[in-house]
């Protein structure tokens, strides 16, 4: 199991230099990784900054700790502008960046912003821009014809550090089939829930063996949870425990402005997200 520290960049983490320092933070007591929410609006804060020019700084304030998006709706993306965003974070950081994607939700940055409102829509555009953005990945000649995009003799390089491929995480909430069917054809899972927390691990179990159902190969594949940790350290690892008997091979601790008591004047306690991360993770 590795561990990451996973959270919105927003409220008063919303400036790429304090997230870096909670990174570097973070490398320091021994997480494995550090992930942003990437929105552009979040409807309960109007405090947020740009995950990916946060992540450009992270990546160069740290040395170890896996970087990354969780998750991007690409749908609102263009691929080709993000396929030379994750090759230049991937380069920066030295091969550490993972990529999370999803269809992503939300009135407010759907159809406020005028994008695309219909989820299936937003379905085939994610699984066309995969296509895309992982042809103009291997640097050679890339053609794709599509509903939502086309690309023609068009070559990216440089090519990514990491091989075969930047790692992409497929996001999407169980019990809906169809983002773990695409999920099976990736490189990891990120199942969400909406449910109590108490009925969180018995759906993450359902969900996990979905999705490996699914796959067609033996290759490595990640399965990500999230939730919260206690201080206590024997407690944080009961926690986490059914998780990893579960598949789980990440823990992803939810830094979230709800756990630590954001209040109604969109005041986070800087404090005390500083105090988690300094605790590391739960082993």
């Amino acid at each position: 199991m590795k561990y990451a520290i996973y959270m919105p960049a927003a409220g008063d983490q919303a400036d790429p230099r304090a997230l870096a320092d909670l990174a570097r933070e973070a490398e320091a007591a021994g997480w494995d990784g550090f992930f942003l929410w990437d929105h552009i609006t979040m409807g309960w804060t109007d405090r947020a900054t740009d995950p990916w020019i946060a992540l450009a700084a992270i990546a160069s304030s740290t040395s170890r700790i896996r970087i990354g998006t969780t998750v991007t709706p690409l749908p609102r993306r263009r691929p080709w502008k993000v396929a030379r965003e994750t090759v230049a974070l991937d380069h920066l950081s030295g091969g550490r960046f993972i990529l999370g994607v999803g269809t992503g939700g939300g009135k407010e940055e759907w159809d406020n912003l005028g994008e695309q409102s219909d989820p299936a829509a937003r379905g085939a555009m994610l699984d066309e821009a995969l296509e895309v953005l992982t042809r103009l990945w291997s640097g050679e000649a890339a053609n794709f014809e599509g509903r939502y995009y086309q690309v023609r003799d068009a070559c990216f390089r440089p090519t990514p550090l990491q091989s075969p491929r930047i790692p992409i995480w497929v996001g999407g909430f169980w019990p809906n089939r169809r983002p773990f069917r695409r999920a099976a054809r990736w490189d990891g899972v990120f199942p969400l829930f909406n449910v109590e927390r108490e009925r969180v691990l018995a759906q993450f179990k359902e969900a996990v063996a979905y999705v490996r159902a699914c796959r067609e190969d033996d290759a490595s594949f990640d399965i990500i949870s999230v939730g919260y940790t206690s201080k206590d350290h024997a407690q944080a690892a009961e926690t986490v425990a059914p998780y990893t008997e579960a598949g789980a091979t990440w823990w992803l601790e939810c830094l979230d402005p709800w756990r630590f008591g954001w209040n109604a004047q969109g005041v986070w306690p800087a404090a005390a997200i500083r105090e988690r991360v300094s605790q590391g993770p739960p082993r």
